[in-house]
């Protein structure tokens, strides 16, 4: 499994809605991401993602990046928060946690953690929302896997990127 980066996006590419993925997401891609998350060792968001999406409950350790000191995440007595890099962030989990890494952050950190060769593994919704913020080119990011899979669940296209 390894460093797996899990990505919503609505048709047009919009990676969120008034700030949160739940407006680009759909029943399908909400199951796939918690089973998802019910495999891992630990997940790893950025402080904006932590700030904007419902974290205070996970199943396993989730390590927040930030350079902030205020708590996004309260009551969640897994969290931990970690003032670096996304690419240091992995290589402290893998040591801490162990292999089986869950990037749950923004398009932003999973281009970082792909331009360091760290993502071995790309999930990808595509649901039929449109008209959120934050667009991405769909096939640019899929660009950089020279494996990709795709299926379809409903009206959710789910893609698995590899390399």
């Amino acid at each position: 499994m390894g460093v797996v980066a899990t990505l919503v996006v609505g048709s047009d590419g919009s990676t969120s809605k008034e700030s949160r993925s739940a407006g680009v997401s759909s029943p399908e891609d909400r199951k796939a991401f918690l089973q998802r998350r019910r495999e891992v060792d630990v997940i790893i968001v950025g402080g904006n993602t932590a700030r904007h999406e419902p974290y205070n409950r996970t199943p396993v350790p989730l390590v927040v990046i930030s350079r902030s000191l205020v708590n996004p995440v309260q009551g969640n007595h897994l969290a931990l928060f970690w003032n670096c890099s996304p690419a240091k962030a992995v290589e402290k989990a893998r040591k801490i946690f162990g292999e089986k890494i869950l990037i749950e952050g923004g398009v932003s950190m999973i281009n970082e953690l792909i331009s360091h060769k760290l993502i071995d593994q790309l999930e990808l919704s595509v649901t039929t929302a449109s008209g959120g913020e934050d667009k991405i080119d769909i096939n640019e990011l899929l660009s950089h896997f020279s494996q990709v899979s795709k299926r379809i669940d409903a009206e959710t296209i789910f893609y698995s990127a590899r390399n």
